[in-house]
């Protein structure tokens, strides 16, 4: 469990980091 958490939360914040990053290049075509 202790080292999953962090696992988890980082996996999270690359997720969001990558959705961010796509969604500012999709909208910059746009």
């Amino acid at each position: 469990m202790t080292i999953s958490l962090p696992l988890k939360i980082l996996l999270f914040v690359l997720v969001d980091g990558w959705t961010r990053l796509l969604d500012g290049l999709f909208y910059s075509y746009m």
